[in-house]
Protein backbone atom coordinates (compact mmCIF):
# COMPACT_ATOMS: atom_id res chain seq x y z
CA UNK A 1 0.00 0.00 0.00
CA UNK A 2 2.76 2.43 0.98
CA UNK A 3 4.68 1.68 -2.23
CA UNK A 4 1.56 2.36 -4.28
CA UNK A 5 1.01 5.72 -2.54
CA UNK A 6 4.67 6.71 -3.07
CA UNK A 7 4.42 5.69 -6.70
CA UNK A 8 1.33 7.87 -7.16
CA UNK A 9 3.10 10.83 -5.54
CA UNK A 10 6.15 10.41 -7.79
CA UNK A 11 3.93 10.25 -10.88
CA UNK A 12 2.07 13.39 -9.81
CA UNK A 13 5.33 15.24 -9.21
CA UNK A 14 6.64 14.20 -12.64
CA UNK A 15 3.49 15.46 -14.34
CA UNK A 16 3.72 18.75 -12.43
CA UNK A 17 7.38 19.15 -13.43
CA UNK A 18 6.58 18.57 -17.10
CA UNK A 19 3.79 21.14 -16.97
CA UNK A 20 6.11 23.73 -15.42
CA UNK A 21 8.81 23.10 -18.06
CA UNK A 22 6.23 23.47 -20.84
CA UNK A 23 5.05 26.76 -19.32
CA UNK A 24 8.61 28.12 -19.02
CA UNK A 25 9.29 27.37 -22.66
CA UNK A 26 12.44 26.54 -24.62
CA UNK A 27 14.83 28.68 -22.56
CA UNK A 28 14.28 26.43 -19.57
CA UNK A 29 14.46 23.14 -21.44
CA UNK A 30 17.63 24.24 -23.23
CA UNK A 31 19.40 25.34 -20.08
CA UNK A 32 19.36 29.11 -20.54
CA UNK A 33 21.11 31.15 -17.85
CA UNK A 34 18.95 31.39 -14.72
CA UNK A 35 15.99 29.95 -16.65
CA UNK A 36 13.98 29.41 -13.47
CA UNK A 37 14.40 32.88 -12.03
CA UNK A 38 11.22 34.81 -11.12
CA UNK A 39 11.60 37.09 -14.16
CA UNK A 40 11.08 34.05 -16.34
CA UNK A 41 8.25 32.76 -14.19
CA UNK A 42 6.32 35.88 -15.19
CA UNK A 43 6.12 34.72 -18.82
CA UNK A 44 2.66 34.31 -20.22
CA UNK A 45 0.86 31.06 -19.45
CA UNK A 46 0.42 30.21 -23.10
CA UNK A 47 0.85 27.10 -25.16
CA UNK A 48 3.48 27.43 -27.91
CA UNK A 49 2.17 27.87 -31.43
CA UNK A 50 2.29 24.61 -33.37
CA UNK A 51 4.47 24.68 -36.50
CA UNK A 52 2.71 22.55 -39.09
CA UNK A 53 5.28 22.30 -41.91
CA UNK A 54 8.68 20.61 -42.12
CA UNK A 55 10.70 23.75 -41.30
CA UNK A 56 11.12 24.18 -37.56
CA UNK A 57 14.25 26.36 -37.60
CA UNK A 58 15.13 29.33 -39.84
CA UNK A 59 18.72 30.56 -39.82
CA UNK A 60 19.38 34.07 -41.16
CA UNK A 61 22.72 35.59 -42.18
CA UNK A 62 22.76 39.13 -43.61
CA UNK A 63 25.96 40.09 -45.39
CA UNK A 64 27.05 43.62 -46.22
CA UNK A 65 26.95 46.00 -49.17
CA UNK A 66 27.06 44.06 -52.45
CA UNK A 67 24.64 43.99 -55.38
CA UNK A 68 23.29 40.91 -57.15
CA UNK A 69 25.20 41.53 -60.39
CA UNK A 70 28.41 42.23 -58.48
CA UNK A 71 28.28 38.92 -56.59
CA UNK A 72 26.18 36.63 -58.80
CA UNK A 73 25.67 38.29 -62.19
CA UNK A 74 28.17 36.03 -63.95
CA UNK A 75 26.43 32.89 -62.61
CA UNK A 76 24.25 33.24 -65.69
CA UNK A 77 27.07 31.48 -67.58
CA UNK A 78 26.39 28.40 -65.45
CA UNK A 79 22.60 28.67 -65.33
CA UNK A 80 20.95 30.69 -68.14
CA UNK A 81 17.72 30.93 -66.15
CA UNK A 82 19.38 33.43 -63.81
CA UNK A 83 18.73 37.08 -64.67
CA UNK A 84 22.41 37.96 -64.63
CA UNK A 85 24.82 39.72 -66.99
CA UNK A 86 26.17 38.91 -70.43
CA UNK A 87 28.82 41.65 -70.71
CA UNK A 88 27.08 44.31 -72.79
CA UNK A 89 25.76 46.17 -69.72
CA UNK A 90 27.25 49.65 -69.34
CA UNK A 91 27.00 53.09 -67.78
CA UNK A 92 28.28 56.45 -69.09
CA UNK A 93 31.28 57.79 -67.25
CA UNK A 94 29.71 61.25 -67.30
CA UNK A 95 26.02 62.02 -66.95
CA UNK A 96 26.33 65.53 -68.36
CA UNK A 97 28.31 64.72 -71.52
CA UNK A 98 26.18 63.07 -74.24
CA UNK A 99 29.40 61.82 -75.86
CA UNK A 100 30.79 60.33 -72.65
CA UNK A 101 32.76 57.09 -72.88
CA UNK A 102 30.95 54.11 -71.37
CA UNK A 103 32.18 51.70 -68.72
CA UNK A 104 31.16 48.11 -69.49
CA UNK A 105 30.46 45.52 -66.82
CA UNK A 106 33.48 43.22 -66.38
CA UNK A 107 34.30 39.98 -64.56
CA UNK A 108 37.39 41.37 -62.81
CA UNK A 109 36.02 41.97 -59.29
CA UNK A 110 38.38 41.08 -56.47
CA UNK A 111 39.31 43.33 -53.53
CA UNK A 112 37.47 46.67 -53.39
CA UNK A 113 38.84 49.70 -51.57
CA UNK A 114 37.54 52.33 -50.88
CA UNK A 115 33.88 51.84 -50.08
CA UNK A 116 31.65 53.07 -52.97
CA UNK A 117 28.88 55.60 -52.34
CA UNK A 118 25.57 54.29 -50.99
CA UNK A 119 23.88 57.21 -49.25
CA UNK A 120 20.24 58.00 -50.06
CA UNK A 121 21.31 60.75 -52.50
CA UNK A 122 24.05 58.60 -54.09
CA UNK A 123 21.57 55.79 -54.67
CA UNK A 124 19.10 58.20 -56.30
CA UNK A 125 21.80 59.20 -58.76
CA UNK A 126 22.78 55.57 -59.41
CA UNK A 127 19.17 54.57 -60.11
CA UNK A 128 17.79 57.59 -61.97
CA UNK A 129 20.90 58.82 -63.73
CA UNK A 130 21.27 62.32 -65.16
CA UNK A 131 19.82 64.57 -62.46
CA UNK A 132 19.68 62.09 -59.63
CA UNK A 133 16.06 62.98 -58.99
CA UNK A 134 13.16 60.63 -58.37
CA UNK A 135 11.27 61.97 -61.39
CA UNK A 136 8.94 59.06 -61.98
CA UNK A 137 10.99 57.32 -64.66
CA UNK A 138 9.53 53.84 -65.09
CA UNK A 139 11.53 51.75 -65.25
CA UNK A 140 14.46 53.73 -63.87
CA UNK A 141 17.49 53.57 -66.21
CA UNK A 142 20.06 52.35 -63.61
CA UNK A 143 22.55 54.53 -65.44
CA UNK A 144 24.36 56.52 -62.76
CA UNK A 145 26.59 53.95 -61.02
CA UNK A 146 29.79 54.70 -62.93
CA UNK A 147 29.48 58.47 -62.75
CA UNK A 148 28.62 58.48 -59.07
CA UNK A 149 31.61 56.26 -58.26
CA UNK A 150 33.94 58.37 -60.40
CA UNK A 151 32.87 61.44 -58.41
CA UNK A 152 34.38 59.77 -55.32
CA UNK A 153 37.65 58.49 -56.76
CA UNK A 154 39.18 58.20 -60.21
CA UNK A 155 38.74 54.67 -61.63
CA UNK A 156 36.39 53.58 -58.83
CA UNK A 157 33.82 53.33 -61.63
CA UNK A 158 35.60 50.23 -62.95
CA UNK A 159 35.23 48.50 -59.58
CA UNK A 160 31.52 49.21 -59.18
CA UNK A 161 30.99 48.06 -62.79
CA UNK A 162 32.52 44.63 -62.16
CA UNK A 163 31.42 41.25 -60.85
CA UNK A 164 33.00 38.09 -59.47
CA UNK A 165 33.69 35.13 -61.70
CA UNK A 166 31.99 31.99 -60.33
CA UNK A 167 35.31 30.37 -59.48
CA UNK A 168 36.30 33.32 -57.27
CA UNK A 169 33.22 32.82 -55.06
CA UNK A 170 33.04 29.00 -55.06
CA UNK A 171 30.78 28.81 -51.99
CA UNK A 172 28.11 30.79 -53.80
CA UNK A 173 28.59 28.76 -56.95
CA UNK A 174 28.03 25.54 -55.01
CA UNK A 175 25.00 26.89 -53.13
CA UNK A 176 23.48 28.18 -56.37
CA UNK A 177 23.87 24.76 -57.99
CA UNK A 178 22.75 22.73 -54.97
CA UNK A 179 19.88 24.81 -53.59
CA UNK A 180 18.05 28.03 -54.56
CA UNK A 181 18.75 31.67 -55.31
CA UNK A 182 16.34 34.53 -55.90
CA UNK A 183 17.13 36.91 -58.74
CA UNK A 184 14.37 39.39 -57.80
CA UNK A 185 15.18 40.24 -54.17
CA UNK A 186 15.55 43.96 -53.49
CA UNK A 187 16.77 46.01 -50.58
CA UNK A 188 13.67 47.33 -48.80
CA UNK A 189 14.89 50.91 -48.64
CA UNK A 190 16.97 52.89 -51.20
CA UNK A 191 19.33 53.80 -48.40
CA UNK A 192 22.35 52.60 -46.44
CA UNK A 193 23.03 49.77 -44.00
CA UNK A 194 20.99 50.28 -40.84
CA UNK A 195 17.77 51.50 -42.54
CA UNK A 196 17.80 48.22 -44.46
CA UNK A 197 18.84 45.97 -41.58
CA UNK A 198 15.94 47.40 -39.60
CA UNK A 199 13.52 46.22 -42.31
CA UNK A 200 14.79 42.64 -42.18
CA UNK A 201 13.35 41.89 -38.76
CA UNK A 202 10.65 44.60 -38.44
CA UNK A 203 9.43 45.47 -41.98
CA UNK A 204 10.12 49.16 -41.40
CA UNK A 205 13.00 51.51 -40.68
CA UNK A 206 10.68 53.72 -38.61
CA UNK A 207 11.31 56.57 -41.04
CA UNK A 208 15.08 56.22 -41.29
CA UNK A 209 16.76 56.84 -44.64
CA UNK A 210 20.18 57.36 -43.12
CA UNK A 211 21.98 56.25 -40.01
CA UNK A 212 20.75 58.75 -37.41
CA UNK A 213 23.12 58.19 -34.53
CA UNK A 214 20.93 59.61 -31.78
CA UNK A 215 18.14 57.18 -32.71
CA UNK A 216 20.58 54.31 -33.14
CA UNK A 217 21.82 54.91 -29.61
CA UNK A 218 18.34 55.23 -28.07
CA UNK A 219 17.09 52.19 -29.96
CA UNK A 220 14.33 51.94 -32.56
CA UNK A 221 10.92 51.43 -30.92
CA UNK A 222 9.02 49.30 -33.45
CA UNK A 223 7.77 45.78 -32.88
CA UNK A 224 9.92 43.06 -34.43
CA UNK A 225 9.59 39.48 -35.61
CA UNK A 226 11.51 38.54 -32.45
CA UNK A 227 8.60 39.83 -30.37
CA UNK A 228 6.08 37.91 -32.48
CA UNK A 229 8.09 34.71 -32.09
CA UNK A 230 8.44 35.21 -28.33
CA UNK A 231 4.74 35.96 -27.89
CA UNK A 232 3.87 32.76 -29.78
CA UNK A 233 5.85 30.69 -27.29
CA UNK A 234 8.58 29.91 -29.82
CA UNK A 235 12.30 30.60 -29.46
CA UNK A 236 14.95 32.76 -31.11
CA UNK A 237 18.65 33.19 -30.61
CA UNK A 238 21.29 35.63 -31.86
CA UNK A 239 24.90 34.46 -32.24
CA UNK A 240 27.26 37.44 -32.33
CA UNK A 241 30.98 37.86 -33.00
CA UNK A 242 31.65 41.53 -32.13
CA UNK A 243 28.33 43.14 -31.32
CA UNK A 244 24.87 42.25 -32.66
CA UNK A 245 23.27 44.92 -34.83
CA UNK A 246 19.81 43.72 -33.72
CA UNK A 247 20.45 45.66 -30.51
CA UNK A 248 19.55 48.73 -32.53
CA UNK A 249 15.98 47.57 -31.76
CA UNK A 250 15.12 48.93 -28.33
CA UNK A 251 12.97 45.90 -27.43
CA UNK A 252 15.92 43.55 -27.89
CA UNK A 253 17.70 45.33 -25.02
CA UNK A 254 15.05 44.16 -22.55
CA UNK A 255 15.94 41.74 -19.78
CA UNK A 256 13.51 39.10 -21.06
CA UNK A 257 15.77 38.56 -24.06
CA UNK A 258 19.21 38.48 -22.40
CA UNK A 259 19.51 34.69 -22.70
CA UNK A 260 18.82 34.90 -26.43
CA UNK A 261 22.29 36.31 -27.11
CA UNK A 262 25.25 33.95 -27.34
CA UNK A 263 28.83 34.22 -28.61
CA UNK A 264 29.10 32.62 -32.04
CA UNK A 265 32.53 31.08 -31.49
CA UNK A 266 31.74 29.17 -28.32
CA UNK A 267 28.05 28.45 -28.77
CA UNK A 268 26.82 28.07 -32.35
CA UNK A 269 28.58 24.84 -33.27
CA UNK A 270 27.81 23.38 -29.84
CA UNK A 271 24.10 24.23 -30.02
CA UNK A 272 23.76 22.99 -33.59
CA UNK A 273 25.57 19.76 -32.80
CA UNK A 274 23.38 19.15 -29.76
CA UNK A 275 20.20 19.77 -31.76
CA UNK A 276 19.38 22.82 -29.65
CA UNK A 277 19.09 25.57 -32.23
CA UNK A 278 16.14 27.88 -31.63
CA UNK A 279 13.25 28.30 -34.05
CA UNK A 280 14.69 31.57 -35.39
CA UNK A 281 18.44 32.00 -35.48
CA UNK A 282 20.35 35.13 -36.48
CA UNK A 283 24.09 34.96 -37.09
CA UNK A 284 26.09 38.17 -36.95
CA UNK A 285 29.57 38.55 -38.39
CA UNK A 286 32.84 40.11 -37.42
CA UNK A 287 32.43 43.71 -38.49
CA UNK A 288 35.97 44.88 -37.70
CA UNK A 289 39.04 43.98 -39.73
CA UNK A 290 41.81 43.36 -37.18
CA UNK A 291 45.04 41.41 -37.35
CA UNK A 292 44.41 37.74 -36.69
CA UNK A 293 40.62 38.15 -36.99
CA UNK A 294 39.71 39.55 -40.37
CA UNK A 295 36.21 40.90 -40.87
CA UNK A 296 33.91 38.40 -42.59
CA UNK A 297 30.86 40.57 -43.42
CA UNK A 298 31.82 41.42 -47.08
CA UNK A 299 31.58 45.18 -46.40
CA UNK A 300 34.18 47.03 -48.52
CA UNK A 301 37.05 47.28 -47.86
CA UNK A 302 36.81 43.79 -46.36
CA UNK A 303 37.93 40.64 -48.13
CA UNK A 304 35.08 38.69 -49.73
CA UNK A 305 37.04 35.46 -49.31
CA UNK A 306 36.55 35.83 -45.53
CA UNK A 307 32.80 36.00 -46.03
CA UNK A 308 33.00 32.86 -48.15
CA UNK A 309 34.84 31.09 -45.33
CA UNK A 310 32.17 32.10 -42.82
CA UNK A 311 29.32 30.84 -45.01
CA UNK A 312 31.14 27.57 -45.64
CA UNK A 313 31.59 27.14 -41.88
CA UNK A 314 27.97 27.92 -41.05
CA UNK A 315 26.65 25.63 -43.77
CA UNK A 316 28.81 22.69 -42.72
CA UNK A 317 27.84 23.11 -39.06
CA UNK A 318 24.17 23.13 -40.03
CA UNK A 319 24.62 20.19 -42.39
CA UNK A 320 26.08 18.11 -39.53
CA UNK A 321 23.31 19.08 -37.10
CA UNK A 322 20.61 16.57 -36.14
CA UNK A 323 18.19 19.43 -36.99
CA UNK A 324 19.30 19.55 -40.65
CA UNK A 325 16.09 18.03 -42.01
CA UNK A 326 14.05 20.75 -40.28
CA UNK A 327 16.21 23.72 -41.32
CA UNK A 328 16.00 26.61 -43.76
CA UNK A 329 19.16 28.73 -44.06
CA UNK A 330 18.69 32.15 -45.68
CA UNK A 331 21.54 34.40 -46.82
CA UNK A 332 21.03 37.90 -48.18
CA UNK A 333 22.73 41.32 -48.23
CA UNK A 334 21.50 44.45 -46.49
CA UNK A 335 22.00 46.71 -49.52
CA UNK A 336 23.97 46.97 -52.74
CA UNK A 337 26.81 49.13 -51.42
CA UNK A 338 27.02 51.31 -54.54
CA UNK A 339 27.75 48.40 -56.93
CA UNK A 340 26.01 48.20 -60.29
CA UNK A 341 22.92 46.13 -60.96
CA UNK A 342 21.05 46.09 -64.25
CA UNK A 343 17.55 45.16 -62.99
CA UNK A 344 15.41 48.29 -62.54
CA UNK A 345 14.43 49.05 -58.96
CA UNK A 346 10.66 48.83 -58.36
CA UNK A 347 9.35 52.38 -58.08
CA UNK A 348 5.57 51.91 -58.32
CA UNK A 349 2.86 50.53 -56.04
CA UNK A 350 5.23 49.96 -53.10
CA UNK A 351 3.34 50.66 -49.85
CA UNK A 352 4.70 52.75 -47.02
CA UNK A 353 5.21 50.47 -44.01
CA UNK A 354 3.66 52.79 -41.44
CA UNK A 355 3.03 56.19 -43.10
CA UNK A 356 6.10 57.66 -41.38
CA UNK A 357 7.83 60.16 -43.67
CA UNK A 358 11.60 60.34 -43.79
CA UNK A 359 13.48 63.44 -42.60
CA UNK A 360 14.27 66.57 -44.66
CA UNK A 361 15.53 67.39 -47.20
CA UNK A 362 14.19 64.32 -49.02
CA UNK A 363 10.99 63.65 -47.04
CA UNK A 364 10.92 60.14 -48.45
CA UNK A 365 7.56 58.35 -48.38
CA UNK A 366 8.99 54.83 -48.79
CA UNK A 367 7.20 54.38 -52.10
CA UNK A 368 10.06 52.56 -53.85
CA UNK A 369 12.59 49.84 -53.06
CA UNK A 370 16.36 49.69 -53.09
CA UNK A 371 18.71 47.97 -55.54
CA UNK A 372 18.63 44.21 -56.13
CA UNK A 373 20.81 42.10 -53.81
CA UNK A 374 21.71 38.37 -53.59
CA UNK A 375 19.47 35.94 -51.74
CA UNK A 376 20.12 32.22 -51.13
CA UNK A 377 17.81 29.59 -49.67
CA UNK A 378 19.38 26.39 -48.39
CA UNK A 379 17.46 23.37 -47.13
CA UNK A 380 17.11 19.65 -47.87
CA UNK A 381 13.50 20.54 -48.79
CA UNK A 382 14.66 22.62 -51.78
CA UNK A 383 15.32 21.12 -55.20
CA UNK A 384 18.73 21.53 -56.81
CA UNK A 385 19.35 24.56 -58.99
CA UNK A 386 16.11 26.38 -58.17
CA UNK A 387 15.86 30.00 -59.32
CA UNK A 388 13.14 32.04 -57.66
CA UNK A 389 11.87 34.96 -59.76
CA UNK A 390 9.01 37.33 -58.96
CA UNK A 391 6.50 36.30 -56.28
CA UNK A 392 2.91 35.27 -56.89
CA UNK A 393 1.19 37.82 -54.66
CA UNK A 394 -0.17 38.59 -52.21
CA UNK A 395 -0.67 41.76 -54.34
CA UNK A 396 -0.13 42.11 -58.07
CA UNK A 397 2.73 44.53 -57.33
CA UNK A 398 4.35 42.45 -54.57
CA UNK A 399 8.11 41.96 -54.65
CA UNK A 400 10.68 39.97 -52.75
CA UNK A 401 12.45 42.39 -50.43
CA UNK A 402 13.70 42.39 -46.84
CA UNK A 403 10.16 42.49 -45.45
CA UNK A 404 9.68 39.09 -47.09
CA UNK A 405 11.67 37.68 -44.18
CA UNK A 406 9.17 38.42 -41.37
CA UNK A 407 6.28 37.76 -43.78
CA UNK A 408 7.59 34.26 -44.51
CA UNK A 409 8.45 33.53 -40.88
CA UNK A 410 4.86 34.40 -39.99
CA UNK A 411 3.58 31.87 -42.55
CA UNK A 412 6.04 29.05 -41.88
CA UNK A 413 5.68 29.32 -38.10
CA UNK A 414 1.93 29.94 -38.13
CA UNK A 415 2.36 33.04 -35.95
CA UNK A 416 -0.98 34.30 -34.62
CA UNK A 417 0.08 37.95 -34.33
CA UNK A 418 -0.72 40.53 -36.99
CA UNK A 419 1.73 41.57 -39.68
CA UNK A 420 4.33 43.99 -38.36
CA UNK A 421 3.54 46.72 -40.94
CA UNK A 422 1.84 47.30 -44.28
CA UNK A 423 5.10 46.33 -45.97
CA UNK A 424 5.38 42.72 -44.78
CA UNK A 425 1.65 42.31 -45.46
CA UNK A 426 2.47 43.25 -49.09
CA UNK A 427 5.84 41.54 -49.58
CA UNK A 428 6.19 38.24 -51.42
CA UNK A 429 6.92 35.13 -49.36
CA UNK A 430 9.24 32.23 -50.20
CA UNK A 431 7.49 29.45 -48.29
CA UNK A 432 6.70 27.71 -51.60
CA UNK A 433 10.36 26.74 -51.88
CA UNK A 434 10.00 24.20 -49.08
CA UNK A 435 6.56 22.89 -50.04
CA UNK A 436 7.33 21.18 -53.35
CA UNK A 437 8.87 18.01 -51.94
CA UNK A 438 7.27 15.23 -49.92
CA UNK A 439 10.54 14.29 -48.23
CA UNK A 440 13.92 15.93 -47.62
CA UNK A 441 16.83 15.34 -49.98
CA UNK A 442 19.56 12.93 -48.92
CA UNK A 443 22.17 14.11 -51.44
CA UNK A 444 23.00 17.54 -49.98
CA UNK A 445 26.77 18.00 -49.79
CA UNK A 446 28.33 17.62 -46.36
CA UNK A 447 31.19 19.93 -47.29
CA UNK A 448 31.52 22.90 -49.63
CA UNK A 449 34.58 23.82 -51.74
CA UNK A 450 37.44 25.77 -50.22
CA UNK A 451 37.37 29.49 -51.08
CA UNK A 452 40.48 31.47 -52.07
CA UNK A 453 42.70 32.08 -49.09
CA UNK A 454 42.65 35.83 -49.70
CA UNK A 455 41.69 38.36 -52.37
CA UNK A 456 43.45 41.15 -50.50
CA UNK A 457 46.86 42.38 -51.60
CA UNK A 458 48.75 42.63 -48.35
CA UNK A 459 47.67 42.19 -44.74
CA UNK A 460 44.84 43.59 -42.66
CA UNK A 461 45.31 47.21 -41.62
CA UNK A 462 43.56 47.73 -38.30
CA UNK A 463 45.11 51.17 -37.89
CA UNK A 464 42.87 52.64 -40.58
CA UNK A 465 40.01 55.00 -39.78
CA UNK A 466 36.65 53.38 -39.00
CA UNK A 467 33.94 53.31 -41.65
CA UNK A 468 30.58 54.99 -41.14
CA UNK A 469 29.04 51.59 -40.34
CA UNK A 470 31.75 50.77 -37.80
CA UNK A 471 31.35 54.16 -36.13
CA UNK A 472 27.62 53.44 -35.75
CA UNK A 473 28.51 50.21 -33.96
CA UNK A 474 30.78 52.21 -31.65
CA UNK A 475 27.83 54.52 -30.88
CA UNK A 476 25.65 51.47 -30.17
CA UNK A 477 28.33 50.02 -27.92
CA UNK A 478 28.56 53.27 -25.96
CA UNK A 479 24.78 53.16 -25.44
CA UNK A 480 24.43 49.53 -24.31
CA UNK A 481 27.69 49.43 -22.38
CA UNK A 482 27.30 52.84 -20.71
CA UNK A 483 30.87 53.68 -21.71
CA UNK A 484 32.00 57.24 -22.32
CA UNK A 485 34.95 58.39 -24.35
CA UNK A 486 33.81 56.72 -27.58
CA UNK A 487 34.52 59.97 -29.43
CA UNK A 488 38.20 59.18 -28.92
CA UNK A 489 37.95 55.89 -30.83
CA UNK A 490 39.99 56.62 -33.93
CA UNK A 491 40.91 53.38 -35.65
CA UNK A 492 39.52 49.93 -36.36
CA UNK A 493 41.53 48.16 -33.64
CA UNK A 494 40.35 50.60 -30.96
CA UNK A 495 36.77 50.31 -32.20
CA UNK A 496 36.87 46.51 -32.12
CA UNK A 497 38.15 46.47 -28.54
CA UNK A 498 35.62 49.11 -27.50
CA UNK A 499 32.54 47.28 -28.83
CA UNK A 500 33.62 43.89 -27.49
CA UNK A 501 34.17 45.38 -24.05
CA UNK A 502 30.75 47.07 -24.20
CA UNK A 503 29.05 43.82 -25.19
CA UNK A 504 30.68 42.03 -22.28
CA UNK A 505 29.43 44.76 -19.93
CA UNK A 506 25.92 44.51 -21.38
CA UNK A 507 25.76 40.73 -20.92
CA UNK A 508 27.14 40.95 -17.37
CA UNK A 509 24.60 43.63 -16.47
CA UNK A 510 21.80 41.46 -17.82
CA UNK A 511 22.83 38.45 -15.80
CA UNK A 512 23.17 40.60 -12.68
CA UNK A 513 19.65 41.91 -13.28
CA UNK A 514 18.38 38.33 -13.50
CA UNK A 515 20.06 37.51 -10.21
CA UNK A 516 18.31 40.54 -8.71
CA UNK A 517 14.94 39.30 -10.07
CA UNK A 518 14.31 42.58 -11.88
CA UNK A 519 11.25 42.95 -14.11
CA UNK A 520 11.67 41.30 -17.50
CA UNK A 521 10.66 44.51 -19.33
CA UNK A 522 13.65 46.37 -17.85
CA UNK A 523 16.03 47.88 -20.41
CA UNK A 524 19.46 46.50 -19.52
CA UNK A 525 21.98 49.15 -18.51
CA UNK A 526 25.36 48.47 -16.89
Amino acid sequence: MRKAVLGSIRAALLVAWLLVMTWLGPEASQGGVHALRPAHLRRRLKKATKIEGPIKTIVVLVMENRSFDHMLGWMKKLNPEIDGVIGNESNPLSLSDPHSPRIYFSDTAEFVDPDPGHSFQAIRQQIFGANGLDDGLTPPPMSGFAAQAESILTNLSHKVMSGFRPEVVPIYTALMQEFAICDRWFAANPASTQPNRLFIHSATSHGATSNVRATLEAGYPQRTIFDSIHDAGLSFRVYYQNIPTVLFYKNLRKLRYINNFRPYGTSFKHDAGAGKLANYVVIEQRYFDVLGQAANDDHPSHDVSEGQKLIKEVYEILRASPQWNELLFVITYDEHGGFYDHVPTPVQSVPSPDKIIGPPPFNFTFHRLGVRVPAFFISPWINKGTVLHEPNGPASSSQFEHSSMPATVKKLFNLPSDFLTERDAWAGTFDSLVSERTSPRTDCPEELPSPPWSLRHGSTNDNRTTSEFQQELVELAAAIGAIFGHQQVLNVKEANDFVEDAMSRFMAAGKAALDASMDESTIIKP
